[in-house]
């Protein structure tokens, strides 16, 4: 540092320092005017003060300005967000500098001082205006989206953002470990996608985990959580669709079984916060999260995270509203269908996990109407708050055929109604032979309730949690637009399907089943083969195990399942056979608690068998235990014993 009286060279530059008080950094127009021996016309400390050339008589105070040069870089080995302000000058590079909300708009070397040109004042607003008040080289995540959004919304380009297209490849450092208790070897991308989210979280910010169907996001999830357990950063909030409740429970014991997890639902649960927070993890409904809103925000997350987070697309819902008032460190977003129709399904996104990003709903319909040019502007700020990979960007590292087992959970009066038909059926058994005949009408309950009720009217999808789980899968994939066929036992459940799905998803619906003649069955898979659209083809897995090619659906869903594993591979062999380009993806739907659990923990077992023999079930010797189990096993918790 170099001094003479009153004025300073400092790291910010040329500052004036009167007899008394604080140090002032003058603007490049106020020290023109020392310069020029008009000082009395300044105000403050400035006021007469002496010509700052006749202390520093070496340095050139030139009349020539250099433009300012501003740009959002990403530091590399670090994946930390740099700010650059600079100019360059005789082939040299200077900092400029900007400090206590305020922009230094000129510069001083040992040889020159020279005034920096430009938009200095846009730019120090902007700065401030995005919780920047001063500048060490690096900015939080928080404070660059801030930027990236201002800048956006005064239709301006006074900053070069290099940023954007980096973050959307999510370039992380590879040090974040993986947790050692995590019982699965992530692919590539899945370590990428956790790394990415630890990143974001650490920064301060949420974000949208908005993977494809089948790509593993509920691993990504209990791999982070379980980092963030790990550090004593606790509990977890997960709010999913009631059906799913089960699923996420056995996902964390498959992956982490260190995390303790509670499922916060039904009649019985706590009305005490103190007693959720001994859980590491705890998983609700929507519909939960909505009635014990008070209990739940009574807790300080750590994380809130939705799943099919589409369910908060209505900003005015309650269910939207209730969600947005738990209070967290960090919320995310888990959905693979991130934006579907509206502008304001964006604005609801990301105002769960970035309140007051976009401001209110108000100030973003104005600004951002339903078109085209709206979605293109509101891009660059979505892809750095959302990471989002599709199949075919990492068909590499999955395997030819991917499993998805979704173990679903009854709804209440689902629960009181399977309850009720499995009591009649133990009462009726007496001293008859067991035989799978007697599951039968517990298999159709699974399968749909109208099933045992031919006569029942109104929206199947209400009435069932398992068609409900069916149609968010199908609207999934009608939104890549691929095909997808799907197993059913019941020719009831091909009128449900044929009736509810075309109207409900817009999508054409075929059928094979035993009705169908064997000389229209080829026509039906060539009209589903050559039409360019989504659509849904219907089968019965015995009607067509074999000699049918489907090689144009990637999707594959059995909605009942069956005793024998070796029947649904041949009906899975659909798609998944010589000559499909795709990834397949083969969703296996299940009741806990009911005879399906009892049929999937058969399949499972017989599969370890099938490695030397295929092993079918006939209903006797060692069927028989299993028949047993599933007329004991009850969703309510009970049975009989």
């Amino acid at each position: 540092m170099r001094q003479a009286h009153g004025w300073t060279i400092s790291e910010t530059g040329l500052v004036y320092k009167p007899a008394s008080g604080n140090q002032y950094i003058p603007t490049a127009a106020e020290i023109y005017s020392c310069i020029n021996g008009s000082s009395d016309t300044l105000e403050g400390v400035l006021k007469g003060c002496e010509n700052p050339q006749t202390f520093f008589p070496d340095i050139h105070f030139s009349k020539i300005g250099s433009p300012l040069l501003s740009s959002l870089q990403i530091e590399p080995d670090k994946g930390t967000i740099a700010l650059k302000l600079e100019v360059t000058r005789k082939n040299a590079i200077h900092p400029v500098r900007y400090t206590d909300g305020r922009m230094v708009d000129h510069c001083i070397t040992d040889k020159e001082w020279f005034y920096v040109s430009g938009s200095c004042d846009d730019i120090g607003a902007l700065l401030k205006n995005s919780g920047i008040d001063s500048l060490a080289g690096t900015i939080t995540m928080k404070q660059y989206l801030s930027l990236l959004q201002l800048q956006k919304s005064m239709s301006v380009n006074l900053i070069d953002d290099n940023v954007s297209q980096t973050l959307s490849n999510k370039p992380v450092s590879a040090g974040t470990g993986i947790p050692k208790s995590i019982n699965a070897t992530l692919y590539p991308y899945q370590q990428t996608g956790f790394r990415w989210m630890d990143f974001m979280l650490r920064e301060g910010c949420g974000c949208v985990l908005g993977d494809e169907m089948g790509l593993g996001k509920t691993l990504q999830i209990i791999t982070l959580v379980t980092k963030r357990n790990n550090e004593n950063k606790k509990p977890a909030l997960v709010i999913a669709p009631v059906s799913l409740l089960e699923n996420w429970k056995r996902e964390f014991k498959k992956f982490s079984q260190e995390i303790k997890v509670y499922i916060h639902h039904g009649p019985k649960r706590t009305g005490r916060f103190q007693e959720l927070a001994t859980h590491d993890v705890i998983v609700v409904s929507y519909n939960t999260a909505i009635s014990d809103l008070s209990l739940l925000r009574m807790i300080k997350w750590d994380i809130i995270a939705i799943d099919e987070a589409q369910n908060i697309k209505n900003p005015h819902a309650e269910r939207t509203k209730s969600i947005k008032h738990i209070p967290c460190y960090a919320a995310i977003a888990i959905t693979g269908t991130p934006f579907e129709n509206h502008m304001t399904d964006i604005w609801s996104l990301v105002d769960f996990i970035a309140p007051g990003f976009l401001g209110t709903l108000t100030e973003f319909n104005q600004n951002y109407p339903d078109s085209v040019e709206s979605a293109e502007r509101i891009e660059p700020v979505l892809s750095a708050f959302m990471i989002r990979r599709r199949v075919s960007e990492v068909a590499q590292d999955l395997p030819e055929k991917v499993d998805i087992p979704q173990a679903l959970a009854m709804s209440e009066i689902e629960c009181l109604q399977y309850e009720e038909e499995r009591k009649r059926i133990v009462a009726d058994m007496g001293e008859k032979t067991c035989s799978l005949a007697m599951l039968q009408k517990l298999r159709m309950y699974c399968t749909h309730p109208f099933l045992l009720d031919s006569q029942t009217h109104g929206d199947p999808l209400k009435t069932s949690t398992k068609y409900e789980r069916l149609c968010n899968i199908l609207e999934e994939i009608i939104s890549i637009n691929e095909k997808v066929i799907m197993f059913t036992s019941y020719n009831e459940m091909f009128n449900i399907l044929l009736s509810d799905i075309p109207e409900r998803l817009s999508i054409p619906v075929s059928m094979i089943n035993g009705t169908t003649p064997v000389a229209d069955r080829q026509p039906i898979i060539d009209r589903f083969t050559e039409s360019g659209n989504s659509g849904l083809l219907v089968l019965n897995p015995r009607a067509a195990r074999t000699g049918l090619n489907i090689a144009s659906a990637n999707h594959v869903i059995h909605y009942n399942l069956e005793w024998n594993p070796a029947l649904e591979d041949q009906a899975s062999a659909r798609a998944y056979r010589r000559g499909q380009k795709k990834v397949v993806f083969v969703h296996r739907l299940y009741y806990v608690d009911t005879v399906e659990q009892i049929i999937n923990e058969r399949i499972e077992y017989k599969r370890i068998l099938s490695e030397t023999a295929v092993v079918g079930s006939t209903g006797s010797h060692e069927g028989m235990d299993d028949i047993l189990t599933a007329l004991k096993i009850s969703p309510l918790g009970g049975g009989d014993s």
